[in-house]
């Protein structure tokens, strides 16, 4: 099988390289390997990063494409990629990611076996070995900080909703189509939903592993969140099928502690006791649970605290983009 391997990537010279040579490092047979690399216009050495890569191993795969994305966003410039890809087996992977050299083997087996997409988990590392680190990382990992997709936590072949860095079947774009540019930072979760409305099955195998590297700071973490559930407030206009339920726990957070604070103010604090009290247990109960006994720290105590960021910057972001949505859905343009 032919398969395209695609980055899209901003800003990313420091990361790419790293990508690039775990490409290198396949298993599989290089000159059945296509590597479409897709530039948003970065303003660092990124584009640099990929035409040397291009200059000095397009001989070893079947072929090395350099393209330019001038939107800038991804699902803009997977679409040119799409448009470029010739593989029977189209594979994405972030720029800032880490793959084993059995991956793209790993994603042909299961598309070999009739599979139409296929994926494993994508778990979250650092490169960095602080103890601040660590606990930034723990926050990240946990399901009570990072949400309950299985392709996070599971640990069995089985199909699941939906995959990171996943492998699929050419046939799948060309019957759902491409990305929706509209969308910044949801595209996957809009076009997965297309996909299961479909008819097409998400298959998770344990043996294909790939890594994210995690934001390095609380800052960038809280900014991460903050526009996740702006993105998926916005989204809401234009494909609300996309999302499930727990997507919104975070807003419904923010919005209890928005009605228990106005009952307190007069004079009724009951509930929000009650609130903040079971919120406090499980965030204890869950960093308890999160911290492994090698990377227990100090910092390890401010857990419940991230937890707690972390919650409240995504249901936040999700508030703020629920109230821009009207306006923003009137004002995009459909492609």
């Amino acid at each position: 099988m032919l398969v395209s391997f695609i980055i899209v990537a901003y800003n990313a010279e420091d990361r790419i390289a790293n990508v690039l040579n775990n490409l290198l490092q396949q298993d599989y047979e290089h000159k059945k390997i296509e590597t479409i690399l897709v530039d948003s216009n970065s303003s660092d050495k990124t584009k640099n990063v990929m035409e040397n890569f291009r200059e000095a191993y397009k001989g070893l795969f079947r072929r090395v494409c350099v393209l330019d994305n001038p939107q800038k966003i991804l699902p803009c410039g997977w679409n040119v990629a799409l448009s470029e890809a010739q593989g029977d087996v189209i594979l994405r992977v972030d720029a800032h990611s880490k793959i084993p050299a059995d991956f793209i083997r790993q994603n042909v087996i299961c598309m070999e076996s009739g599979e139409k997409i296929a994926g494993g988990p994508r778990i979250s590392i650092i490169d960095e070995s602080s103890n601040w680190q660590c606990t930034l990382l723990m926050a990240e990992k946990s399901m009570f900080g990072s949400g309950i997709a299985k392709y996070r936590n599971a640990n069995s072949p089985q199909y699941v909703n939906t995959l990171a860095h996943a492998a699929y079947s050419r046939e799948v774009f060309e019957r759902v189509g491409g990305y929706d540019e509209r969308l910044v930072r949801t595209e996957d979760n809009e076009i997965h939903y297309r996909m299961r409305e479909a008819g097409y099955k998400f298959f998770f195998s344990p043996k294909i592993k790939s890594y994210h590297f995690s934001r390095n700071s609380l800052v960038k973490m809280i900014k991460q969140k903050f526009l996740n559930g702006y993105w998926i407030g916005l989204t809401i206009g234009i494909s609300p099928k996309c999302f499930s339920l727990y997507h919104f726990v975070p807003f419904a957070f923010v919005l209890g502690i928005i009605i228990t604070s106005l009952l307190a103010t007069f004079g009724l604090p009951q509930l929000g006791m009650l609130m903040w009290g079971a919120y406090w247990i499980v965030a204890i109960l869950m960093a308890v649970l999160s911290v492994e006994k090698k990377n227990f720290n100090v910092s390890s105590s401010a857990l419940p605290t991230l937890f707690l960021l972390l919650h409240v910057s995504y249901g936040v972001g999700t508030l703020v983009g629920l109230f821009k949505m009207p306006s923003w859905r009137k004002n995009s343009i459909v492609v």
